[in-house]
């Protein structure tokens, strides 16, 4: 045995990269595509998730985008887990000290958890809103300070412009010594525009969660739900659950599934008034790209439905093809991709667009038999096995 620092070789080089080459998300617009999203840092990193999960991708490339101004609700669940295994966390900050803002809650109650951390924001922002205000009509306060209170009040829901406004007016309100200025220094972390993200997976939104979670919704609050969709309770063994499509082979359904898979997508596009996307990032990282700033941007509920490859599933081709997976799930119909956006609606426009091509449903078969819980049908209920995986068709 030797000491673990001994073996730390490529800690200097890596010190190196981290200070003097940095990333690049300041030359390029992160937000523009998909190429340019990859330059900037993730804020989700070095997480303890099994190899080739299908789920980490989609929340290392949200805080790609939104990660310095992000707060997180996250269900128990694998989220959580690799999310926060003591003692250690794969959310980091940035250069400059920001990063996501995460807290894990139960399964029966993490989306109006959610909820209360949005509602409390907002509440603390209408204090910041009003401390703006009187900076603009204190006699103390410099025509500095005044001009980015105005910019901030003209742009308050904006995250890019007020994450800007705040780099600079934090430095000049510890200048000033009113009174004003001091009670705007202590709400600080609030002159950034939050971005609310709820987590969880399907065993959480279409099951022991889906109570709270269609309150959360209904209530027409401005928060984003991303549903990391395994089709199974993946952390605690790969128990059936309502997402778990016919067919499948699951605990407590050990002889195939029988009815088929809940429509979380089309329940929350009845609402009229709801964000809606269903998404595979290894279909098609343009259109995840889309639905996640779509969906961000949206002044209201958001959900984004996306499918994860899960070591559960028994991929024959492996975990390393978890991407790949996603691609096929599209092309033989198994995963279908759209966006629902209420706001084209209001212009006159269809709100609904299918993204994902017409499918090829020869291939489809063949996509069940690549993966054990399908496959496996055929060995221990050969004469079921067929009737159940039509059906899953």
């Amino acid at each position: 045995m030797v000491s673990a620092l001994d073996q730390h070789q490529e800690q200097e080089n890596f010190n190196w990269l981290a200070s003097k080459v940095g990333y690049k998300d300041n030359v390029v617009n992160k937000a523009a595509n998909v190429k340019n999203s990859q330059f900037a840092q993730p804020l989700f990193e070095f997480s303890g998730a099994c190899a080739g999960c299908g789920e980490t991708p989609y929340i290392k490339n949200i805080t790609q985008l939104f990660g310095d101004r992000m707060m997180i609700a996250n269900a128990t669940g694998c989220s959580s887990i690799y999310g926060a295994s003591f003692p250690a966390s794969p959310y980091c900050t940035n250069a400059q000290g920001h990063g996501p803002a995460w807290q894990n809650s139960l399964f029966e109650d993490n989306a109006e958890f959610g909820l209360g951390m949005k509602i409390g924001s907002d509440r603390a922002r209408e204090t910041v809103a009003n401390l703006m205000n009187q900076a603009i009509a204190c006699e103390c306060c410099s025509d500095e300070i005044k001009a980015l209170a105005q910019q901030w009040l003209d742009n308050k829901e904006d995250g890019t412009v007020t994450r800007e406004v705040a780099d600079k007016i934090v430095p000049l309100l510890g200048e000033c010594k009113c009174e004003t200025c001091s009670r705007l220094l202590e709400y600080k972390h609030f002159i950034p525009a939050r971005s609310q993200w709820i987590f969880g997976g399907d065993g959480w939104a279409y099951d022991i969660g889906y109570g709270g979670l269609d309150h959360v919704l209904a209530s027409g609050k401005n928060v984003n739900v991303l549903v990391l969709d395994t089709e199974v309770y993946s952390n605690t063994g790969g128990q059936s659950s309502k997402s778990t499509p016919a067919g499948a082979i699951a605990k407590f359904a050990a002889s195939g599934k029988k009815i088929r898979k809940k429509d979380l997508g089309m329940m929350a596009i009845s609402y009229g008034y709801v964000y809606v996307a269903q998404v595979a990032m290894g279909a098609s990282p343009a259109q995840y790209l889309n639905a996640i700033k779509e969906a961000e941007a949206y002044d209201g509920p958001s959900l984004i439905i996306a499918y994860a490859p899960c070591i559960n599933h028994g991929l024959k081709a492996g975990m390393g093809l978890s991407q790949k997976e996603e691609k096929l799930a599209v092309e033989c119909g198994y995963w279908h991709l759209y966006r629902y956006n209420p706001n084209l609606e209001a212009e006159g426009k269809n709100p609904f667009s299918l993204d994902s091509k017409e499918p090829d449903w020869t291939k489809f078969q063949d996509f069940l038999k690549g993966e054990v819980r399908f496959a496996s049908l055929y060995k221990l209920f050969p004469e079921r096995a067929q009737e159940l995986l039509n059906l899953t068709e």
